[in-house]
């Protein structure tokens, strides 16, 4: 019996494809994220929570988007906060990275079906080097982790005492590494009692960064260093998350500085940093040390924006992506002046990456669409603002929430729990699927080339 249900389960994964074991994958382990949350020991009152609040929160986490229905430091108790941390470290890694690790270090051998799993996983265009590419995400999260968590024990050991403050340290260096917005503040606070310790500012907001450039990038800036000799996509990635960042700061600390509900209380440092963390946040992270209702509508819009555009690919993050965005960009600049081709840093940017880029964009814009249609059906009485926030936030992972999330109704967590899946592994299985599609295309179809036709745009 154990023997046939082993190949029946060869035969699953041999008749799936990558993007589908990896959807399948991220499912279960929700679903087991959500059994275990609902066992009386998970919760600090010792009772039972309920399937659907688990699931939401079992979603959450494992998607590293950070929106709770439940306050995290106050409803679950040690034991759940673990599970929530231990599903954001998988979710963030990716659990192809851990089972990776795994066969590795037990002597397995990784095969090519493997390899093909891992890459969609992790979204490397070859399969040249991808263990190695694997160890190196695994060690080098746990370093930066680990270096996180000390520092931030200089921060939470003297407020909270040793055992606490250094729970405290590990969960949120995960948490914000993984850019996952859970936060053990209680009363969900998150870290506006912060606003003006640089230490811990400055240590979230690079743990924050570290995670959403990707580990290619991360790569390039330990091993390769120099700008110029740096890869085309880790270039894009540092322009585009430089500008956005030193924007975002400039906008907010000029939006919000007389801001009463916001920083118009803090020194002038607390505006600074609290500028800079609002700025880092809303790249799919989620904690906050400002409180996000009070926002202008200006800086309520800009974070709508920037939690669309989101990380940047193979990293921790999540939407549309900061390439997507930089692609897309350069396209309009490159038609608007009349040139044929899209360049830059002295490099020819290839037609199925400007398609996969447009293709991400509008199925993204569509199913956001779809889903504040959705949640306003199910919640007739919220802000539409707050709408619109909510969903964009669960669609890029972020976890930022306008007060929304701990009211919504059955039927918008469900809602809710699906963008953030969706939004998790949407953008990153879509532009495999579609890279996967145009490679087989390209091979049926030779060198067949059909009639041109034009439509008039504009």
């Amino acid at each position: 019996m154990v023997e046939k249900k082993r190949r029946s389960f060869k035969y699953f994964l041999g008749h799936r494809s990558p993007t589908e074991i990896l959807i399948c994958g991220f499912a279960l382990l929700i679903l087991c994220g959500a059994c275990l949350l609902m066992l009386p020991i998970s919760s600090r009152s010792g009772e039972g929570t309920a399937f659907i609040n688990a699931l939401f929160t079992a979603t959450s986490s494992v998607c590293v988007t950070g929106l709770v229905v439940v306050d995290t430091g106050t409803y679950w108790s040690v034991f759940g906060q673990t599970v929530m941390c231990v599903l954001v470290e998988i979710g963030g890694l990716g659990f192809m990275s851990f089972a990776t690790m795994f066969f590795v270090l037990a002597g397995k051998r990784i095969t090519i079906k493997d390899r093909i799993l891992i890459q969609s996983s992790v979204n490397m265009d070859s399969l040249s080097g991808i263990v190695k590419f694997v160890k190196y995400i695994f060690f080098s999260s746990i370093i930066i982790q680990t270096v996180g968590a000390l520092l931030l024990a200089l921060v939470f050991v003297p407020d909270f005492g040793l055992a606490t403050g250094i729970g405290y340290s590990v969960f949120h260096s995960v948490t914000s590494f993984c850019n996952a917005g859970f936060d053990l503040m209680g009363d969900f606070k998150s870290f506006t009692g912060y606003a003006d310790n640089y230490l811990l500012n400055i240590v979230i907001c690079s743990l924050i960064v570290l995670g959403g450039l990707g580990f290619a990038v991360t790569s390039d800036l330990i091993y390769v260093r120099k700008f110029k000799k740096m890869s085309m996509h880790s270039k894009v990635v540092l322009v585009s998350t430089g500008f956005l960042l030193v924007f975002g700061f400039i906008f907010f600390f000029i939006f919000e500085f007389n801001n009463p509900k916001t920083m118009g209380d803090l020194s002038l440092h607390g505006k600074f940093l609290a500028s800079l963390f609002q700025s880092v946040t809303p790249r799919t992270a989620g904690s906050n040390t400002i409180d996000i209702a009070g926002l202008t509508e200006p800086s309520i819009f800009l974070t709508i924006l920037l939690m669309f555009i989101g990380a940047s690919p193979g990293s921790t993050g999540g939407g549309v992506k900061t390439t997507t965005v930089a692609v897309l960009l350069m396209t309009v600049g490159s038609v608007l002046k009349g040139k044929k081709d899209v360049v830059a840093f002295k490099r020819t940017i290839l037609g199925p990456v400007i398609r996969r880029s447009l293709s991400v964009l509008v199925i993204a814009v569509g199913l956001v669409f779809f889903m504040i249609f959705v949640l306003l059906c199910t919640e007739p009485g919220a802000p539409f603002d707050a709408v619109v926030f909510e969903v964009m936030s669960a669609f890029g992972t972020v976890g930022l929430t306008m007060g929304l999330t701990p009211h919504l109704s059955v039927a918008g967590k469900i809602a809710i729990s699906l963008t953030m899946f969706i939004g998790r592994l949407g953008p990153l299985t879509i532009a495999y699927a579609i890279s996967r599609s145009e490679k087989r295309s390209r091979e049926n179809v030779g060198n067949i080339k059909l009639p041109e036709g034009n439509i008039m745009i504009g």
